[in-house]
C-alpha cells in the first residue's frame, strides 16, 4: 500500500494538520484532489468555459499551496470554494477591463475619432493629476481598491488601517477625486 493511501481516510482537518506537521505537499495534494470536481463546477458556473475553468482550478491549487493560511481553517472545503469563487470573479473583472483588438480597429482612421481619443487621453491625465492631489491615505486606499482591485479586508491587511478607516478613506477619496476632476475639466 502506498504511503499516501493511509492518509485518504483522514478528515480534511486531520489531513491538514498532518500536512502542516510534515510539510509534505503530497498530503495537501490529496486534500485538494478531493475537491477538484467542486472547483471545476464553480469555475464552469462563473467562467462558462471548460478550458478556462480547468486553468482556474490549477491556478487555485497553486494559490492554495502558496497562500495557505498559517492559522486553523475550520472548513477547508468552504475556504477552498471561496478561494475559487474569488479567483473566478477576479478573472471576470480583469477580462471586462481588457479591450479586444477589434475595438481598436473600429476607431476611424480619417480623424473623426481622433478628437475623442485626445479628449480621453486628456481626461486620463487630469484624473491622474486629481488623484495626486488627494490626501495620502485617501489616495492609497482609492488606488488599492479601484486600480489594484483589492477588497476592504486586503486593504486593511496591506495598510494597517482599520476597516472603518479604509471605508471612510475610499468614500471620501472617491468624492474628493470627483470634485478635483470636475474642477480640472472645467465642469464645476
Amino acid at each position: 500500500m502506498p504511503q499516501s493511501a493511509r492518509y485518504t481516510d483522514l478528515s480534511d482537518e486531520e489531513l491538514l494538520n498532518v500536512f502542516r506537521q510534515s510539510g509534505d505537499n503530497q498530503l495537501l495534494g490529496i486534500l485538494l484532489q478531493r475537491y477538484t470536481l467542486l472547483l471545476l463546477g464553480v469555475g464552469m458556473k462563473y467562467l462558462k468555459d471548460k478550458d478556462a475553468a480547468q486553468d482556474a482550478v490549477q491556478q487555485v491549487f497553486l494559490k492554495a499551496i502558496t497562500h495557505l493560511p498559517q492559522g486553523p481553517i475550520q472548513n477547508f472545503k468552504g475556504w477552498l470554494y471561496i478561494l475559487m469563487r474569488n479567483h473566478c470573479l477576479q478573472l471576470l473583472r480583469d477580462k471586462s477591463y481588457k479591450l479586444p483588438e477589434e475595438t481598436l480597429a473600429n476607431i476611424p482612421a480619417n480623424g473623426d475619432g481622433l478628437e475623442e481619443v485626445k479628449w480621453q487621453e486628456y481626461t486620463l491625465d487630469q484624473m491622474n493629476a486629481a488623484l495626486a492631489e488627494l490626501p495620502e491615505d485617501q489616495q492609497q486606499c482609492v488606488v488599492l481598491f479601484y486600480l489594484k482591485k483589492m477588497s476592504y479586508q486586503q486593504i486593511t491587511d496591506h495598510t494597517g488601517f482599520n476597516f472603518a478607516q479604509v471605508k471612510s478613506y475610499i468614500q471620501n477619496g472617491k468624492r474628493n477625486l470627483k470634485i478635483n476632476l470636475l474642477k480640472k475639466l472645467g465642469k464645476s
